[in-house]
């Protein structure tokens, strides 16, 4: 669906990608023509999660007997869209004109076009069925109720810190938050349908990475996914796992924590990102952005904890072309794993006429695709330039949603020159573009030490070992 609306022009366009249409941009013109329109009506939106946690959105579209009534539905289907992955929720209580509504519940459903959403967000992530409830006044609709908790920053005894991506894993053993080893090893457990594989590779790369201390204290880890006290209510990394074997991966973690005899945590490695900047940075309010096989997003609020949101923003829209691609696992178009991952890098690349092998790892793709970017490949440095325009807009436009001082962005796709390059892009639009979010915001790439020991740190630090 493409509405009038939609048609902004960037300043800066992505050298590889011309049709782009930056949500920021086009968020930003639909409000300005509401304003200025004579007939407008407010939408409010409040997401229920667990333990009664609210949040809430409020906005304003063109009222019913306005012309242009109906370009209003994309842009709430796309805001519901991107807070459903950012703040979550089984349960959607939305104010709004009563076709708005039907046509939310339309396609948020078990045969609608956002069905992998109404499953994700119901039965997958909260074990509830996905409902979306009609308010029919603005009272009806439930107060905000965000809930926080201090996580981490626990850096005394033998600890060790995992990070398990699609591509590799990584293992370190920590003394009083000091590296003292560190291992990366490859693996694919997106292809394994067998439990016992992601098991032993896990149990493997603790059990290593403790052999060089005297003890083990406490385990930390982060991965890609949705993690409930420590189980795995979704995750990429487990999607060849059949159904009536996720039993066995829901619970692995609590098991090898029960079976090691010590605290084990693991959380979304967006938000060990995250804390680990808040750490590095010694402040808060810190969004951290890991490219990795995909986009993992995480946030320490300005009093310096973390909330109960998802920050799944591999699924959060930030492209309104209606030709954007789509993304293999939630059917969607223009949504963050296919910008800011290595599957953009993939998808970038024919159009810098390399082609890549089919019969090897990820990790051996975009191992070929970044030495071309070392040799300084012009065509192989607009890929790294158009994820940096990518970006900024993009930042612009998480900036409506998250209350941000400091953006730490991390993950194997910055590696090399890549992430100076991207750096480069993204601050001139930001500068160009935005400002006053350029004042605001400090975007920042850590140097490859602190990439891997930062987050190898945050991680350990993330069960209290008690006394």
């Amino acid at each position: 669906m493409k509405v009038a609306w939609m048609s902004v022009q960037p300043k800066i366009i992505p050298p590889m990608d011309l049709r782009y249409i930056p949500p920021k941009l086009a968020n930003d013109k639909f409000r300005k023509m509401v304003e200025e329109g004579n007939d407008t009506t407010r939408v409010i939106i409040a997401l229920e999660r667990l333990n009664g946690s609210i949040s809430r959105f409020e906005t304003k579209i063109f009222g019913e007997s306005h012309p242009l009534f109906e370009t209003g539905f994309y842009y709430i289907e796309r805001i519901l869209k991107f807070l459903l992955w950012q703040r979550g929720g089984w349960k959607v209580y939305i104010y709004a004109p009563q076709p708005l509504i039907e046509f939310l519940k339309k396609i948020y459903s078990p045969q609608g076009t956002r069905s992998f959403d109404f499953k994700f967000m119901g039965e997958d992530v909260y074990e509830k069925t996905f409902t979306i409830v009609e308010c029919k006044s603005e009272k009806e609709v439930p107060s905000e109720k965000e809930t926080s908790q201090c996580l981490g920053r626990h850096l005394d005894g033998c600890r060790v810190g995992f990070d398990l991506g699609a591509s590799d894993r990584k293992a370190s053993a920590v003394i009083d938050g000091e590296v003292v080893y560190s291992e990366e090893v490859i693996w694919e457990p997106r292809k394994q349908s067998n439990p016992d594989y992601h098991y032993n590779e896990i149990i493997t790369a603790i059990k290593t990475a403790a052999s060089k201390m005297p003890r083990l204290d406490a385990v930390g880890g982060s991965s890609a996914g949705v993690y409930v006290n420590n189980r795995a209510m979704v995750a990429s990394l487990f999607r060849g796992i059949p159904k009536e074997k996720f039993g066995e991966v829901r619970e692995l973690f609590n098991r090898i924590g029960k079976e090691l005899n010590v605290p084990l945590v693991v959380v979304n490695d967006g938000e060990v990102t995250a804390l680990a900047g808040s750490m590095s940075i010694g402040d808060n309010a810190v969004l951290g952005i890991a490219m990795g096989s995909s986009e993992a997003g995480g946030y320490v609020t300005p009093a310096g904890n973390i909330t109960d949101w998802l920050n799944e923003l591999a699924f959060a829209p930030v492209d309104y072309n209606p030709e954007a691609p789509v993304e293999e696992w939630s059917g969607d178009r223009g949504v963050g794993a296919n910008y800011f991952s290595q599957q953009c890098v993939f998808r970038l690349a024919p159009k810098a006429d390399i082609q890549i092998p089919g019969n090897i790892t990820d990790a051996e793709k975009l191992k070929i695709i970044q030495e071309e970017l070392e040799k300084g490949n012009p065509e192989v440095v607009k890929i790294w330039q158009t994820m940096g325009t990518y970006l900024g807009y993009t930042l612009a436009h998480y900036n409506d949603f998250y209350d941000i001082k400091h953006v730490l962005i991390l993950g194997r796709c910055t590696s090399g020159s890549g992430g100076p390059i991207m750096m480069e892009e993204c601050e001139k639009v930001l500068k160009t573009e935005f400002p006053e979010i350029h004042e605001k915001i400090n975007v920042q790439l850590p140097d490859e030490k602190n990439r891997r020991v930062g987050q190898s740190i945050a991680a350990a630090s993330l069960p209290e070992i008690k006394k």
